[in-house]
């Protein structure tokens, strides 16, 4: 890891040209003219305080029909998963490092464990990392440890998540791990430490995964994985946890996962909580593999991560629980069938679909994507998300009803 250096006056002047400002006073002048602007009104009541906030958010418009994917996306959360989470055992920011303490909070991650390597078909998940994002290049930072710093080469699909490719460029950035982006693999790949491609992509389009010659490192949404065989010729699997059970909540905060072959188990970053026997024979978890030290060594630590998105990995642990396994695949299929019937229609319309395999994302290519998207917009439906001026990416859940796809139909 690089050391922390301070602006510098090159850097704040780059600063100060991307918003427009000569100096740090001009950026600061802004402040008491949007000041003085702000005009205040007299005291109200707490009753009359309230009304007047609901009157204002009557103004809102919240009831869209949601066609919004990307990484982010409107699931059914059963009502329990959020009474159950929000409860005060759990509802802490308490960090279990005393496992005698904790042992509600160390068998809540167990089985999260357990349900996380039954979904990827690997071996072994940790307890959780803090995003999709974090996740992919903590994946990265494990195969460059599995191949002993001999590989200072990283390749990553260019289908992969963008938000997820930045966050991987200042991890490998930092580590001193050049990174290469590919559109299709290159012949020689043994000089790489890992390949790492998204399945479903961010596009939607599902793609054969096959063994390589390196760390293989796959992203997968675990919702697609409820209909989709689990990814068993990678190495690593890795993505979000937000499509089980978490709210869409502006796009954060979520969990990552993290699962592997038992080959890797002791490069994988974060926590590992195990199930063994106390001195009376009871059952009994704890934090296991790891030693607490390991992830406070600085350079030589395995990861500075050493904690873990406990409360959303409980909602996540919940909700599978809840819906069942048969409930899982249910959303999955229910997801799967609404996209292919909304592609056939917009196929009627005229309107072309760019992928040849899908989940439930997929991409269409229409003239104008501002103006088709305003259209939708205007009639209450959020139509997908703009990838440039003739593609827009298209996702639907089991949250989207029949009535919403001919609305989306009727709309263009």
């Amino acid at each position: 890891m690089k050391n922390f250096i301070a602006h510098t006056n090159e850097i704040r002047n780059e600063m100060l040209k991307a918003v427009s400002c000569a100096s740090v006073d001009d950026l600061f002048k802004q402040i008491p003219v949007q000041f003085k602007e702000f005009k205040m009104e007299n005291p109200l009541s707490e009753l009359e305080a309230q009304k007047k906030v609901k009157a204002l958010a009557r103004k809102n418009m919240t009831e869209y029909a949601n066609f919004l994917g990307g990484g982010v996306y409107n699931k059914f959360i059963p009502a329990a998963v959020n009474y159950v989470a929000q409860r005060f055992e759990f509802l802490t920011a308490y960090t279990p490092y005393q496992p005698e303490i904790s042992q509600g909070t160390l068998q809540i991650i167990y089985e999260y464990q357990t349900m996380i390597s039954r979904l990827t078909g690997m071996d072994i998940a940790n307890a959780s990392m803090y995003d999709g994002g974090s996740a992919c290049a903590e994946a990265i930072l494990m195969a460059h440890r599995i191949a002993r710093g001999k590989k200072n080469k990283a390749l990553v699909s260019n289908k992969l998540n963008p938000e997820y490719s930045e966050v991987i460029k200042t991890y490998l950035w930092a580590q001193g791990i050049e990174l290469e982006l590919f559109e299709e693999l290159p012949e020689n790949i043994s000089e790489y430490c890992c390949v790492l491609i998204q399945n479903p992509d961010y596009y939607g389009e599902v793609s054969e995964i096959k063994k390589l010659d390196t760390v293989l490192i796959v992203c997968s949404n675990l919702s697609a994985l409820s209909v989709l065989e689990p990814p068993r010729e990678a190495d690593i699997v890795v993505g979000d946890i937000q499509p089980l059970g978490i709210s869409m909540n502006f796009g954060g905060p979520h969990a990552g996962y993290m699962a592997c072959k038992e080959t890797y188990m002791r490069q994988m970053p974060g926590r590992l909580v195990g199930k063994t026997l106390d001195k009376d024979g009871n059952e009994a978890y704890t934090l296991t593999i790891q030693t607490r030290e390991q992830h406070i060594k600085r350079e030589k630590a395995t990861s500075n991560i050493c904690s873990n998105q406990s409360l959303i990995a409980l909602s996540a642990t919940l909700y599978l629980s809840l819906v069942g396994e048969e409930g899982f695949k249910q959303a999955g299929i229910m997801s799967a069938n609404m996209a292919h019937a909304l592609s056939k229609m917009l196929a009627g319309r005229g309107i072309k679909t760019l992928n040849n395999n899908f989940f439930n994302e997929f991409v269409i290519e229409v003239s104008n994507t501002d103006e088709f998207l305003e259209n939708l917009k205007n009639e209450g439906i959020l139509g997908g998300i703009k990838l440039d001026k003739n593609r827009i990416l298209v996702c639907t859940t089991e949250m989207n009803t029949e009535e919403e796809i001919l609305d989306y139909i009727n709309a263009i």
